[in-house]
């Protein structure tokens, strides 16, 4: 308060108490005696005491608008902190979710994984509580300045909430690609593991096989072996070359699997190319000394001996079957990676009717050796001396037996592993399933709630109180339904864990869960937010209960499509039904622009229940203008049309004279004195009409 006494003993008039000098031709102590006389006649002055009162209902007028611009000032610069803060912290994380530099191992990429999660449980949920108290406190804001008459807040240019939201929606949109390209790549990963070791496998397989055939094929044994000799020399070679034919198949997996590890850009290429490389280099000999050895026997075919049938006939028929047991301990010793219980499934359907195969299979190998044990027969009954081994192959009964021993241990192998994963995989399907249950009620309860809250924020149930007691509940309900989404994370766990990557029982997954609920946790605060300051506009403006539902029950019929927001089309012929001239010519155009620009400061084409009711109590309760402000410090001016620092000092409190005298212009005009100050600039300046 402004101590009156104090300003009665140090008020002054006439025109010695405004100059410099002008008209003090007296002493001093002449001078100080005039002032006592002119003290003890003011004390007696009724009009005095009446200037003095108005100068107090002036200095209290000053006081509430100058107090209301110092909290909105405050309430800006915390707007602007926070503000810098998130867009920060999202201009930090973006280019952490949008790094795609893929890892070695699928260990690595699974450490990313971790750390992604890290962040959705850890660090994001904070700052969508940031971003959702920064619209909260962007809007009350405004609220307060539409309702002390003050111009909207602009934030600084790249802080606005738009900003912030498409900064969000910047984010999130690297957030899900950054999730996606993880699982692709440990996809991707698993697949080239997978692939190597099937390379490993087949390059062991084939280059065991073709050591010693280099070797066995440069031989010129033929130069010196009887004609006998070369016969069985022709047959062997000619076996030879079915066991070549076979291994093609082989050579051409190889192959393709490295040309697939080469288009997967797998780490360890240069070292497949090579092994690659020198396998069908190595082929490539085989089949030219092949083609040499044979032209060279041919040409001592002219020796026509009968050879022994029942070699060749073994011959030729164990080294297929020698090449099929071999496919087959191949095919049981080789690795797989399913995803679902039909794949399991498949793999075990496809084994059971391989081991349906296997009857034959020892039939046939009954034959092969019968025809050896033949051959033995007629040689010893006909006394011919046999070299103890078949000239045509080096598949002896032996090797038969002990790769069918080893056939015969494998099938079970591969069905205790088959039976494992198909385990793992009914695991999988249990964790699906109890995924989707659980999602596929969180989802719809979500769902519902959303629809239920737009319901409540429409509807005029009751007074603004019962309105906001109603949303309160509901938010409470929200946060006590919280555990469900915490079961449901954990649940998710476990399913990133087993490396589930897909789910056809729900439609549900944990991201859109996650975006719903924070999507829910942001509209009832909104809600909340938007009904408490319709209730702070009520009761500043002074507006009946009955007024704010005539408000409502108008905006509503014609909201519509329900969005919670007029467009321009809609809001005109609401303003209309009310008896505002706004019809389609120059000058109803001319207001409702006047209008738009008061309801849509920032021309985003929606007028919103809240800025409706900011117009609506403007046009039927009072408020203070600029010009009433410049009015109050013409009194405290002493009519004059510029004010000093000693006068603001002794009439306001310390702060706000201070805060005037920081913020008010010099004063221009041809009746300035030193120090003068320009109060009209300063008073349009507060509500928006000129430039602080």
């Amino acid at each position: 308060m402004v101590d009156y006494h104090a300003a009665n003993q140090s008020y002054q008039y006439g025109p010695s108490s405004g100059s410099n000098g002008a008209g003090g031709g007296g002493s001093m102590g002449d001078y100080m005696a005039q002032e006592d006389d002119w003290d003890r006649d003011l004390l007696l002055d009724p009009a005095w005491e009446k200037q003095q009162r108005k100068a107090e209902t002036a200095a209290n007028r000053i006081c509430k608008v100058l107090a209301v611009n110092q909290e909105n000032e405050h309430l800006m610069e915390d707007y602007e902190r926070l503000a810098s803060d998130l867009l920060e912290w999202i201009r930090r994380t973006i280019p952490w979710l949008e790094d795609r530099v893929p890892q070695k191992t699928i260990q690595e990429m699974q450490q990313k994984l971790e750390d992604f999660r890290d962040y959705r449980r850890v660090h994001k949920p904070p700052k969508v509580q940031e971003k959702c108290q920064l619209e909260i406190n962007f809007n009350t804001l405004q609220t307060k300045l539409r309702l002390s008459n003050r111009p909207a807040f602009m934030p600084s240019e790249g802080k606005m909430v738009s900003d912030i939201n498409n900064g969000w929606q910047h984010l999130e949109q690297a957030e899900k690609g950054y999730e996606e390209w993880l699982l692709n790549e440990i996809r991707r990963l698993e697949r080239l593991d997978h692939l190597a070791e099937k390379f490993r496998q087949k390059a062991s397989i084939h280059e065991a096989w073709t050591d010693g055939k280099e070797a066995m094929l440069k031989q010129r044994d033929y130069e010196t072996a009887t004609l006998s000799d070369i016969k069985a020399l022709i047959r062997k070679h000619e076996a030879f070359e079915s066991d070549l034919a076979a291994h093609q198949d082989r050579v051409e997996q190889i192959a393709a699997i490295a040309q697939e590890l080469n288009e997967l850009d797998y780490y360890d290429s240069h070292n497949v190319n090579t092994r690659c490389q020198k396998i069908c280099d190595q082929w490539d000999a085989l089949g030219s000394l092949t083609h040499s050895r044979r032209e060279a026997l041919e040409k001592t075919e002219k020796q026509l001996e009968t050879i022994d049938q029942l070699h060749l006939e073994y011959a030729k028929r164990a080294a297929p079957f020698n090449n099929w047991m071999e496919s087959a301990m191949e095919d049981l010793q080789d690795m797989f990676i399913v995803h679902t219980i039909e794949e399991i499934e498949g793999l075990i359907s496809a084994h059971d009717q391989f081991k349906s195969t296997l009857p034959d299979a020892d039939r046939e190998r009954d034959a092969i050796l019968a025809i050896h044990k033949e051959a033995q027969r007629i040689a010893e009954s006909n006394h011919i001396k046999l070299s103890g081994s078949n000239p045509y192959t080096t598949v002896t009964p032996q090797i038969i037996n002990s790769k069918w021993e080893k056939v015969q241990q494998l099938v079970p192998k591969r069905d205790q592993a088959l039976l494992e994963e198909q385990s793992k995989q009914q695991s999988n399907e249990r964790l699906r399933r109890q995924f989707a249950s659980q999602a596929n009620i969180v989802g719809p309860w979500i769902q519902t709630k959303m629809e239920e809250i737009g319901r409540i924020s429409i509807e005029m149930n009751g007074t603004l109180e019962d309105q906001l007691s109603h949303l309160k509940q509901y938010e409470r309900s929200i946060v006590d339904y919280k555990p469900n989404l915490d079961l449901l994370e954990q649940q998710h766990q476990l399913i990133q864990e087993a490396l589930i990557f897909d789910n056809k029982h729900t439609n549900y997954t944990m991201e859109h869960i996650r975006v719903g609920w924070e999507q829910l946790l942001t509209t009832i605060a909104r809600t909340i937010n938007e009904v408490e300051n319709q209730i702070l506009t009520r009761d500043a403006k002074g507006i009946s209960q009955e007024q704010m539902q005539e408000f409502r029950a108008s905006f509503n019929h014609f909201d519509k499509d329900h969005g919670g927001a007029l467009g321009p089309e809609e809001f005109k012929a609401c303003l209309i039904s009310l008896g505002y001239d706004v019809e389609n010519d120059r000058q109803g155009d001319a207001e409702f622009n006047r209008i738009m620009s008061m309801v849509d400061p920032n021309h985003s084409g929606l007028v919103t229940f809240q800025a409706f009711i900011d117009f609506m109590s403007r046009e039927t309760t009072d408020t203070d203008t600029a010009d009433q402000v410049i009015a109050s410090f013409k009194v405290l001016a002493g009519d004059k049309n510029f004010i000093t620092a000693e006068e603001l000092r002794r009439e306001l409190p310390p702060d706000q004279a201070e805060y005037c005298i920081a913020r008010m212009a010099p004063y221009q005009g041809p009746d300035a004195v030193p120090g003068a100050l320009d109060y009209k600039s300063f008073s349009t300046a507060l509500y928006g009409e000129s430039d602080l």
